[in-house]
């Protein structure tokens, strides 16, 4: 029972109404940091993120806007990113104990627990009573085995409250830890005897009854949390195991099925099932389940001796020596393992090989006691489940609101259809790079990114009005419906008639886009191609952009339709060529820098990806694309930590999918 696992909940100021916030340099950083705060309230972590972006861009001595990205990082799963804002808070303000919390929860996902021991401490000079930082404290020494110290914290808490059940149950737990049996024993009791109502404290008092081998005192305390509606399988298992014990295998049977039904990816469950059936002779079925048991935890070697039992029953004996080569393989010394197989091998017909398992078992056998000092024996009797599970939420182990030394109300979880809010990092990302930056009529939304989508090209091109439309940079244009694409085509029509009449740079140019926009890319290069022949400086390096890019398209479409491959070389460098004259042309078009990168990638030559992908965010320094793309790119080369810190980047400027691949990664 880990004492981090508090219920996530925020008590902020409320905010009613949207507020759109005026983009003028005096805006209202109190009023966007409590917008910020009410996001975080409503778990719209990625959008808290940035106004939180916007306060330290206007305020960077500020503290708490550092330290509420902070929370929203840590809700998000990424923890380094949300280190360095704790770090930068602290630097700021290093006298409010809530962002000693915060980075010490930190430090303990990092594994760094000797850090996370020194913030609580911290937090607790500046919080002596505070019992979230003493037990967070406690449950860190007993992480480093630091018993005595833990205790010792516990022991302070208890003179405070003596009725806290919850204290109680964390001194139990450091007990079991300190194989302390009997402290613990006394502990649970303690707990159960101010919270009655608790199943888990029952559920503690049954376990350690169990491991103390007193079984019938251990069935009543886990049938007492069952009856307090336990959803934790490993009551159930644990009284199947008492039910086994006492050859009670219709009860055995009963509870093993509601803890596979409770924990249906829980090995022990089947494994133990698995045990019982066997015993009653159901080979088939106890097969079954030691084949799901080892399918959900390959690892455990040690479930391959009772599968080998019953295979040696249904004379699956290949079978048999394969699971037994396996165990010896992780366990030498298992004794039973090398009898089983010699016996499997002698049904076989193979008596030399069947020697030779008997042999090699005698001769172990004489070095009893110095095997026994060398390596434990694995454990294939029924498993006694040891703890309560833990929690896969990460969200609710740590208590934003006792960071800002407020007090913790329960919260039920909620499902949003937003695919920006809530716990983003859990939602499937593909690992592929963002898409390249190009010049569109059409644009999805994209107003979470805080990527620069501007030029003063782009902008005078728009003034010029020579296009039907406005055009815009973008990384996610949206799809066409079908009365969009018969205006495009009749507009192809209407500007293939004025070309005829009255060729220019203008015509050729907004017939490229109309062909672009119908996926006719071959005719778009053709047509800008044709265009930047009679081209100004200014709209040649656009035009020259946008054939770069169309020709990745046209490429992009030929080799997933299964067209031959054999101009690839030649279209990667055509477009490099486009590239690299914009950038000539125009040495601060980040967007440039950007698409080369792209195109380096796909050619696996990441270390030059990286080097235009850097050039790119040194012209913008909120390039979330390009922070996306090189962190990517520095893991494909296993510099994990670097990319770990540009995903962390690219999520902190509106890439949400990167918390995903932040989770996955690290």
């Amino acid at each position: 029972m880990k004492v981090c696992r508090f219920i996530l909940v925020f008590v902020l100021c409320s905010f009613c109404t949207a507020v759109i916030i005026p983009a003028r340099a005096q805006m209202n950083t109190d009023r966007i940091t409590a917008i910020g705060r009410n996001a975080l309230y409503f778990e719209d972590y990625v959008l808290s993120i940035q106004y939180f972006n916007q306060v330290i861009r206007l305020k960077p001595y500020l503290a708490e806007p550092y330290f509420y990205r902070s929370i929203a990082k840590i809700q998000l799963e990424d923890y380094q990113g949300a280190l360095k804002d704790c770090n930068a808070a602290i630097e700021r303000n290093p006298f409010s104990p809530g962002y000693y919390y915060a980075r010490g929860y930190v430090y303990r996902q990092l594994d760094m627990l000797d850090k996370a021991e020194e913030d609580y401490t911290q937090a607790l000079h500046f919080s002596p009573e505070n019992r979230t930082y003493m037990l967070l404290r406690a449950d860190t020494r007993a992480s480093r085995k630091n018993y005595e110290e833990a205790l010792q914290d516990i022991e302070q808490m208890l003179r405070r409250e003596p009725q806290s059940a919850s204290v109680w149950s964390e001194k139990g737990r450091i007990a079991i830890l300190k194989t302390d049996t009997m402290m613990a024993l006394e502990a649970f009791e303690q707990a159960a005897k101010y919270d009655k109502t608790n199943p888990a404290v029952w559920s503690a008092l049954g376990v350690t009854n169990l491991m103390l081998d007193r079984e019938e005192e251990a069935y009543v305390q886990l049938t007492q949390a069952i009856n307090l509606g336990s959803k934790w399988a490993g009551d159930y298992i644990n009284r199947g195991v008492i039910h086994y014990h006492r050859h009670n295998y219709r009860g055995a049977l009963s509870d093993y099925d509601q803890a596979v039904k409770i924990a249906p990816r829980d090995a022990d469950c089947y494994y133990n099932r698995g045990v019982m059936r066997q015993e009653v002779g159901d080979y088939n079925r106890a097969l079954e389940d030691f084949n799901t048991a080892l399918s959900l935890a390959p690892e455990r070697t040690e479930m391959r001796y009772q599968r080998g039992l019953v295979q040696m029953q249904l004379k699956q004996w290949k079978e048999v020596v394969e699971n037994m080569d396996s165990l010896i393989a992780r366990y030498p010394y298992f004794l039973p393992a090398y009898y089983l197989a010699s016996q499997a091998m002698t049904r076989q017909g193979n008596t030399k090989a069947a020697f030779r398992y008997k042999q090699k078992a005698y001769d172990l056998e004489q070095h009893k006691d110095e095997i026994q000092n060398k390596q434990a024996q694995p454990n294939t009797d029924v498993l006694i489940a040891q703890a309560q599970p833990q929690k896969k939420d990460h969200r609710k182990e740590f208590s934003a609101s006792t960071a800002q030394n407020q007090n913790d109300i329960p919260e039920e979880e909620q499902k949003y259809e937003s695919q920006t809010r809530g716990s983003v990092q859990k939602r499937y990302q593909d690992v592929v790079n963002e898409p390249h930056i190009v010049l569109s009529y059409y644009s999805q939304d994209m107003s979470l990114r805080r990527t620069n989508y501007y030029h003063p090209l782009v902008d005078a091109l728009n003034k010029r009005a020579i296009l039907p439309a406005t055009l815009r940079f973008t990384a996610q244009e949206i799809a066409l419906t079908a009365e969009m694409v018969d205006f495009h085509f009749s507009e192809i029509t209407r500007l293939s008639k004025l070309i005829d009449e009255a060729p220019n740079m203008e015509l050729y140019f907004a017939r490229a886009f109309e062909f672009a926009i119908v996926q006719d890319y071959a005719s778009a290069i053709d047509d800008c191609t044709k265009a930047s022949l009679l081209a100004d400086k200014a709209a040649e390096i656009l035009i020259l952009f946008c054939r770069a890019n169309w020709r990745y398209r046209l490429f992009e479409y030929q080799r997933t339709t299964g067209v031959q491959e054999v101009t690839a070389t030649m279209d990667f460098d055509i477009m490099l060529r486009d590239y690299d004259q914009v950038i000539r042309l125009q040495p601060d078009f980040t967007f440039a820098y950007y698409n080369k990168a792209n195109i380096l990638c796909a050619q696996r030559e990441y270390k030059d990806a990286i080097n235009y992908y850097t050039q790119a965010i040194k012209l913008d320094s909120d390039f979330a694309e390009a922070y996306f793309n090189r962190g990517l790119t520095y893991v494909y080369t296993g510099e994990n930590e670097k990319g770990l810190a540009d995903l962390s980047k690219a999520g902190e400027l509106g890439i949400y999918q990167a918390y995903n691949l932040i989770t996955r990664f690290k």
